[in-house]
């Protein structure tokens, strides 16, 4: 297992816990000069040394460039030079996607430790806004599960409780948001894995609709048509400002979308309400719920009846759980991209999920895979169904509880790889979906609620996000929990 790198002395500087400050607030007083970049990026360097030793939530810390770089913010500052809206803001990078000076191992052994030129089209785009790379975040081996430890980087452990995963793949990146490390950070959702952390570990999240922010760059991405890349941060106004700085079409991406209307940071800041109706589903029609874990989400869905919402409670929104079709599109694209690795001396090192995945996908034929990619309308014309009811659909995030380190979670005390069932089949129908935190367990673990819109309608999504932050609150901070 590699150990984590700084590159570079780290800076002497205060730590901030950036749990205690919005992102859009941060970003106008360093804009304004009431902080300085250099004094806001050396401490989320600091705040990575204290805590990294108990979570692993880096594979690679860039201390020494990332102090220069603020330095060139404060001085382009002082020098009355225009900067972004995000000038000076530390950001971790999932690694899984490009930070140019910085190698992308793909939570992989084998992988080149040799550092990229080049940034991918999300890092680009906020490093144009202004933002600042401090590091790259652990994520599992090619982001193929939804708990983060690998050969590489070891176990990534989960603020809440240092026992229990952070979720994943976008683990790395979850930890970090959720103990203050950063106050922004990038992930990928390809079945979930953007969204499944977020609610683990107590936090806002969204998919977006799949194009809204570029893939793009020179390979295609690893899940395919499924994966959607994002900024992740702490409360859905802070994504949504991030996200202002990241969607739009790109000329490499073939199936990116334009901007659509006014800035959705203005959209969700000033404009938003609950929605006066929703659509209720407690399992799709197929899941088996935690029952703890249901009766956590009822409690909300009682509370936003309480507060006016008219919510329509349907019986099933799919009839058959989508699992097996997106399993063999998922599987097809871990062959794809990792299958030349059966039959080398490297098969020894690639995680036993993943060898499963990548047999999975080795054997599947191209009328296989077709039909599995025709189950998206199948789904789509049900899930049209549910909308027909009302603009919003709202469900649990997660089945199951927390999963332990190295463990799937668990429903009603059985460990079951089912945990995960309420995120996968909206990546395959390409529908914005999001979480907010809607309470916590009896052990103290967070509970997410999920927010699907129709089509392209993602500023519906994070305005109903952003409200019922309000109403169920948003304050819900990880205690940073030791082991027993």
């Amino acid at each position: 297992m590699a150990r984590l790198i700084y590159l570079g002395r780290m800076s002497s500087s205060v730590s901030i816990d950036f749990r205690d400050h919005r992102l859009v607030d941060l970003a106008s007083d360093i804009r304004s000069r009431q902080r300085s970049a250099k004094e806001v990026v050396a401490g989320s360097l600091e705040r990575i040394d204290e805590l990294e030793g108990d979570l692993n939530a880096f594979v690679v810390v860039d201390a020494e460039r990332a102090i220069a770089q603020a330095e060139e913010v404060d001085a382009r500052l002082m020098n009355g030079e225009g900067v972004g809206p995000l000038a000076g803001i530390p950001i971790a990078v999932k690694d899984l996607e490009d930070a140019a000076g910085l190698p992308t191992r793909y939570g992989a052994v084998g992988s080149s430790s040799e550092p990229v030129e080049g940034d991918s089209v999300l890092v680009a785009r906020l490093r144009a806004a202004g933002c600042v790379v401090v590091g790259k975040t652990t994520t599992p081996a090619y982001g193929h599960k939804g708990s983060t430890e690998s050969q590489l980087t070891g176990i990534t452990r989960n603020p809440w409780s240092l026992d229990r995963s952070p979720g994943g793949s976008s683990g790395g990146t979850a930890a970090a948001i959720a103990s203050g490390m950063v106050p922004l950070a990038t992930g990928s959702d390809g079945g979930g894995s953007i969204r499944i952390p977020a609610a683990l570990c107590g936090f806002a999240g969204i998919k977006t609709t799949q194009g809204r922010v570029p893939n793009g760059g020179p390979t295609p991405p690893g899940a395919g048509l499924f994966t959607v890349k994002g900024p992740m941060a702490r409360t859905t106004v802070d994504t949504a400002f991030a996200l202002d700085m990241c969607t739009g079409p790109h000329p490499t991406d073939p199936f990116s979308l334009p901007r659509s209307g006014a800035p959705w940071y203005e959209a969700v800041s000033t404009t938003f309400g609950l929605p006066t109706r929703v659509a209720f589903s407690p399992d799709l029609g197929f899941a088996k719920v935690d029952s703890e874990i249901a009766a956590i989400v009822e409690a909300a869905v009682v509370q936003l009846e309480a507060a006016g919402v008219e919510v329509v409670r349907l019986d099933k929104v799919w009839s058959e759980d989508p699992l097996l079709s997106w399993f063999a599109t998922w599987a097809a694209q871990r062959a794809r991209t990792e299958g030349h690795l059966k039959g080398t001396a490297a098969w020894d090192d690639v995680d036993d999920s993943m060898k499963h995945q990548i047999d999975y996908g080795l054997k599947l034929c191209a009328m296989d895979v077709t039909r599995a990619e025709d189950k998206i309308y199948d789904l789509n014309l049900e899930l049209d169904a549910a909308f027909e009811q009302a603009p919003l659909l709202i469900t649990p995030m997660v089945a199951g509880q927390t999963p332990l380190c190295e463990h799937d979670g668990t429903i009603d005390g059985v460990e079951q790889r089912a945990w995960v069932s309420f995120s996968y089949g909206f990546n395959m129908t390409r529908n914005p979906a999001g979480t907010v935190c809607c309470g916590l367990t009896g052990d103290g673990m967070p509970v997410g609620l999920q927010v699907v819109g129709r089509q392209l309608e993602d500023v519906s999504v994070l305005q109903a996000m952003a409200a019922l932050e309000l109403v169920l609150g948003n304050d819900w901070t990880a205690p940073i929990g030791t082991l027993d």
